[in-house]
């Protein structure tokens, strides 16, 4: 971790949607003496001015300029900075450059990633690079992946208090959802898309629910990709769009952690339609309502939903542990605010505070920020960013 650096964070792609939620976060949450130091960084300095204007942070906020097209200027970037916190995707077409120069100079890293075959490059690429230099890397500190991966950590610490031990199959289940996936998400998974259509190669990586854990595969997941009945929870499931990042996340979760849900660990995410036929019938209309992801409705990267609509948004996720003897053990994660912008900038923001603040002797390399951070940042989003996490009877 570097010490000496002039910021504790700087905010890249701040005048973003994202970026720009992000920037305001910290301004209204942490302002003050003992706020962190922070900066906003991105291609026109022009425009950061604005957005600082616009979301209320004080004058003194320094604005950096930093291009995603010019290395120089992001290393520039990272030297004045403990911690990067960017938003700038998709990143497998702009990521490159800056997490390369952060495992390299040991500065910290949060992104927004759901690219399954760009964070397999990158862990391959520069794992070894950030041990040496001491820069802790994390993917995937929004909606994909955080509420879940911490969800399952936490509900198999509710198992090992109610059975003893941790279990070897978990269900997340999203109870309810209302929100936009934001632009950058859509946008990512096109890029994926298009990247996997010239190289054939990365959809067997795509497919692999162990693509995330070099050197380990696990067993048989289930395949979540058609509607199906939940015996345990007497409810029709559909497919939830973004189970094929999730899942690889929690996985490689277990890894890092050291396998303490085992290493037959099994673990899927579907979306509860409802009982009956009237579930069936909803179960497959989400499922085809649910290749919309490429429509012209999507918002567009740098787009995103008014205040009134983010702050009207929510999610409800149940995560149901299953021991062999068939006991269960049941616990939510729950938002007021929309999935793909309110909450997640809120977690991308508390992801860099906890390890500044809570977690600083997270061991160098490339991480998923649960398995960072654990109960410490479970206890930061309650306490600071109104995310609960609750066992239920």
């Amino acid at each position: 971790m570097k010490s000496s650096a002039k910021f504790d964070i700087v905010v890249y792609g701040a005048t973003g949607f994202t970026g720009q939620l992000v920037a305001e976060y910290l301004a209204t949450h942490y302002a003050g003496h003992d706020a962190p130091k922070w900066a906003m960084a991105g291609r026109s300095l022009d425009k950061l001015a604005s957005v600082r204007d616009a979301v209320g942070a004080s004058a003194d906020i320094a604005l950096i300029r930093a291009d995603a097209g010019d290395p120089s200027s992001l290393q520039a970037m990272i030297e004045q900075t403990r911690s990067v916190v960017t938003t700038v995707g998709p990143y497998l077409l702009y990521g490159n450059d800056l997490v390369a120069a952060c495992a390299a100079s040991g500065t910290d890293y949060f992104d927004l990633c759901g690219e399954v075959p760009w964070m397999r490059r990158i862990i391959d690429a520069h794992q070894a690079t950030a041990e040496r230099s001491g820069a802790r890397i994390m993917f995937s500190c929004g909606y994909d992946s955080l509420p879940f991966e911490l969800g399952v950590f936490f509900c198999q610490e509710a198992a090992k208090k109610a059975m003893g031990a941790p279990v070897a199959r978990v269900k997340g289940r999203v109870r309810a959802m209302k929100g936009t996936f934001s632009g950058g998400t859509a946008a990512s998974g096109k890029a994926v898309f298009d990247a996997a259509a010239k190289d054939p190669s990365l959809l067997t990586l795509v497919r692999d629910p162990f693509a995330l854990t070099p050197g380990f595969s696990g067993p048989k997941q289930p395949p979540g990709n058609r509607p199906v009945f939940d015996d345990d929870l007497q409810t029709w499931l559909t497919p939830f769009f973004m189970a094929n990042i999730n899942t690889r996340n929690v996985h490689r979760s277990n890894a890092l952690m050291g396998f303490p849900y085992g290493r037959d660990f099994i673990y899927d995410e579907m979306q509860i339609a409802g009982p009956g036929e009237e579930g069936e019938a909803r179960a497959k209309r989400i499922m085809a309502a649910s290749n919309s992801l490429g429509s012209s409705a999507v918002p567009k990267p740098g787009e995103g939903p008014s205040k009134e609509e983010r702050e009207s948004g929510y999610y409800d996720l149940l995560f149901v542990g299953i021991a062999p003897d068939g006991r269960q053990v049941r616990a939510s994660v729950k938002d007021d605010r929309d999935p793909g912008y309110g909450s997640t900038s809120k977690m991308i923001a508390e992801c860099a505070i906890c390890l500044l603040r809570d977690a600083p002797d997270v061991p160098a390399g490339i991480w998923t920020p649960g398995a960072a951070m654990q109960h410490r940042l479970i206890k930061r989003l309650v306490d600071h960013a109104g995310i609960s996490f609750e066992v239920e009877k």
